[in-house]
């Protein structure tokens, strides 16, 4: 088996779980902006899309096996934990599933920073 392949596979679940997440982040944002007062879903939009932008970079440090993945990839965790609290704030479905999905992926960036 080549370098790349070992390299991919150890990396694939986080990988995943930050594509998921990024996918997931994105709906809540747009879905805040239809609820019924989006003004008081401000923080919850603006991590939602940070959030979703530091997964598809930790993705893609991953994929390409980046020296610094692994920094990447502890940034994102701390990003995904800031932005599950928050959802954890508006008891709205999407948010409920944003933070769940934002938990288990600080989860594994987290494994994967160790």
């Amino acid at each position: 088996m080549m370098k790349t392949e070992t390299l991919n596979a150890t990396y694939q679940k986080c990988i995943d779980k930050c594509i998921e997440c990024a996918q997931v982040c994105e709906y809540c944002a747009h879905a805040c902006l239809n609820e019924p007062d989006p003004k008081a879903m401000a923080r919850c939009i603006r991590l939602d899309r940070d959030c979703a932008e530091i997964c598809r970079l930790a993705a893609q440090f991953m994929i390409r096996e980046s020296e610094y993945a692994i920094e990447v990839c502890e940034l994102c965790a701390k990003i995904c934990k800031s932005c599950a609290d928050e959802c954890a704030k508006h008891p709205v479905d999407h948010c409920k599933r944003c933070e769940d999905v934002c938990n288990c992926c600080a989860d594994e960036c987290n494994e994967m920073a160790r």
